[in-house]
């Protein structure tokens, strides 16, 4: 292995991406209501954008001379986005998304300070996500704001 902890930090990415996947594709499909649409529309969009992000984290994981984790080695730790009781509870799913995407962030800023002048093809696709991550969570903020009340 090249760099084990730039592999370690790559991995938990890979994992939180996988994770967001199936907490947006639940989502997606369980919320209710018309003004729901717009919201179910966007997290359906967000599941094939999270699942190229894991793709690409995964190649590089093996690229570095690791090995992307398997289901069973998957830290699971976003309860904020769990699909509430009341699947007309959009505020809840909005705030669930924006603090993936927020964390999402913190993570590839991670990976882009740990390969500083270390790895420069891994600290090029952090980048990249990380301008991924930041439209999306722009995109729910702005959700939440239209959202007010909802």
């Amino acid at each position: 292995m090249k760099n084990k902890a730039i592999i370690t930090l790559l991995q938990a990415a890979y994992a939180a991406e996988l994770e967001t996947v199936a907490n947006y594709l639940a989502n997606s499909v369980w919320l209710d209501g018309l003004r729901a649409e717009e919201v179910k529309e966007s997290l359906d969009e967000e599941v094939v954008e999270e699942l190229g992000h894991a793709q690409k984290l995964a190649r590089r994981i093996k690229q570095l001379g690791g090995r992307p984790p398997g289901s069973l080695d998957l830290k699971r730790t976003q309860k904020s986005l769990q699909p509430p009781e009341d699947s007309t509870d959009l505020r809840r799913v909005i705030a669930g998304v924006i603090e993936a995407e927020e964390g999402a962030i913190a993570t590839y800023k991670k990976i882009i300070k740990a390969c500083d002048g270390v790895d420069y093809v891994t600290q090029d696709l952090a980048v990249e996500l990380l301008a991924d991550e930041e439209e999306h969570c722009c995109l729910f903020a702005g959700f939440r704001k239209s959202r007010g009340k909802t």
